[in-house]
């Protein structure tokens, strides 16, 4: 299961603390763009880490809220941003108490399927927290937001979504890991968005019955209080035993032209999506 961090060489584009001035829009470029350069050849296997602050990133199905303006109103009334992600998923909460950990990998190499995929970032996260000697389980935890087979958990406490995006023989692995404050306040705000934006309507799609005891932070759930940096420590520790040659960089110049493009992409999709909601 381990085989896919092993890497000749990992690149580590370390936006922890950069990012947090940045619109989320910027993240979901750089990560198309890291997918089309990974998987054409033009970069090693690259990790790359980001903090974004108060931002409420929508999946493509909560855009079809029957009162999703009603929805906006409320969160940006509480202070977020709105924007919607070009891969799977359902809203999930974004603030400066919740890492995001990218692993893009090419599948010219291996390939890749999606389980191996979910595997790799669930094994990885195992590795860094393994001086706890406390169980994670990967399995979906209903009442949680943004539900999935890969919720990460502790005692049947979710503090961890993972989603994937694949694109140009590129495979990114994306992970939120709530590392501090609250999760159970951050589930009480998905759960009001969802009150809000579907109200008593009957929907196809069946939106999560959120319950915000089943959520919480690692520090919660570990007992000790951890920052964004620890956790960025644990990560690279962790992921150089994977690795022959770890090594910090920053995007090329092909990398630049390219994220351009990728990034104008999903701008004009949040206006035009976002735009027809409000």
């Amino acid at each position: 299961m381990n085989d896919l961090l092993l890497q000749e060489k990992w690149r580590i584009i370390d936006q922890s603390a950069l990012a947090v001035h940045l619109h989320a829009t910027y993240s979901f470029g750089l990560d198309d763009t890291l997918c089309a350069s990974v998987g054409g050849g033009m970069a090693p296997a690259t990790a790359r880490a980001w903090v974004h602050d108060n931002t409420i990133v929508l999946g493509i199905q909560d855009t079809k809220l029957p009162y999703l303006d009603e929805g906006i109103d409320y969160l940006e009334s509480e202070g977020y941003r709105v924007i919607v992600r070009n891969s799977g998923g359902l809203a999930v909460v974004l603030d400066e108490g919740v890492l995001n950990l990218t692993l893009v990998f090419s599948e010219n190499v291996k390939g890749i399927d999606i389980n191996r995929g979910y595997d790799a970032m669930w094994m990885l996260i195992k590795e860094m927290f393994f001086d706890f000697h406390i169980e994670i389980e990967a399995k979906e935890i209903v009442g949680s937001y943004c539900p999935g087979s890969y919720d990460l958990s502790i005692n049947d406490q979710k503090f961890a979504g993972i989603s994937q995006r694949r694109l140009r023989n590129g495979v990114a692995v994306q992970i939120y890991l709530c590392v501090n404050r609250s999760g159970s306040a951050r589930a009480e705000k998905i759960g009001r968005f969802y009150s809000i934006s579907k109200k008593d309507v009957d929907t196809k799609f069946q939106y999560p019955n959120i319950k915000p005891s089943v959520m919480a932070s690692l520090s919660e759930l570990l007992q000790t209080n951890l920052s964004i940096q620890d956790v960025m420590l644990r990560f690279l520790q962790a992921l150089k035993k994977k690795a022959n040659y770890l090594f910090s960089g920053e995007l090329t110049g092909e990398e630049m032209a390219l994220f351009d493009a990728y990034h104008k992409r999903i701008v004009e999709r949040n206006e035009k999506v976002l735009g027809e909601g409000k």
